[in-house]
């Protein structure tokens, strides 16, 4: 699997996770910054979920300081369903009910231990289709396209 992952800020974090997708044998693409230097966390994310809106990644995921910049920025762009996730229970409720594609997390709360339990969960969690959420997708869809 192809993982598209951004920061604005090169934090222990980022290295934890960097590690973590390394070890489970996934594909990065990184857009973040080195150590010392920091980037928009806008351009970072937008850059990130594009990649995975495009196809270039099959999910994504992005840090900032609280999470909350990137989530905003990611679900600007069409085809993304961006979850700000605290804890492993909320990355499988994103992912089972939501079929959410891009993980957010907050550099300031996520331990490394939470952020393994989270990617944990995150991937391993599908989507599973059922008529209420399927219909709550579809008006996702709809909002993606611009019909309201």
């Amino acid at each position: 699997m192809r993982i598209a992952i951004g920061w604005d800020e090169h934090l222990p974090i980022v290295d934890r996770i960097l590690s973590y997708l390394a070890e489970h044998g996934y594909e990065v693409q990184t857009f973040g910054p080195p150590a010392g230097e920091a980037w928009q966390w806008s351009t970072v994310a937008r850059d990130a979920a594009t990649a995975v809106a495009r196809g270039d990644a099959d999910e994504g995921i992005l840090l900032c300081w609280t999470g909350t910049g990137v989530s905003i920025a990611a679900n600007k762009v069409r085809g993304i369903r961006a979850a700000l996730c605290a804890d492993a229970e909320t990355a499988r409720g994103a992912r089972k009910w939501n079929n959410a594609n891009l993980l957010c997390l907050s550099m300031r709360l996520t331990s490394e231990p939470l952020a393994v339990e989270i990617l944990d969960a995150w991937f391993g969690t599908a989507y599973q289709p059922n008529p209420q959420d399927d219909a709550c997708l579809r008006v996702i869809e709809e909002l993606d396209a611009g019909k309201e």
